[in-house]
């Protein structure tokens, strides 16, 4: 992964998360496989970078977390959004679409 991968994860982190979870109960591995998969390869979570995360979250009481046998038959700490979570999630997404959005402005009118 590039720097700036890795310095665009860290600002966004969370919210990909978030929204992950927001699909229903997922366990830490399969929130890195399905992050790994929608961005086409793009983002490859590390466990140094996504168990510390999803502790954050926990702590913040944006997701609850329980532990469940996984479809190995392994238990494993699956993970979903909480209310506060659900509301986190959604002021990070309007956040981050006007930062898109201001960014864009800026790169059309440079042109």
């Amino acid at each position: 992964m590039t720097e700036e991968k890795v310095e665009l994860l860290k600002g966004t982190l969370d919210m990909l998360i978030l929204k992950v979870v927001a699909l229903g109960p997922i366990h830490g591995y399969a929130i890195a496989q399905r992050i790994q998969q929608i961005s086409r390869d793009f983002f490859r979570l590390q466990q140094g970078s996504l168990y510390p995360a999803l502790h954050r979250l926990e702590d913040r009481a944006w997701l609850k977390a329980e532990w469940k046998s996984s479809e190995t038959g392994r238990e494993a700490k699956f993970y979903a959004l909480t209310p506060k979570g659900r509301k986190q999630l959604e002021a990070e997404v309007k956040s981050w679409e006007q930062l898109t959005d201001a960014v864009a402005l800026i790169l059309r009118a440079a042109e």
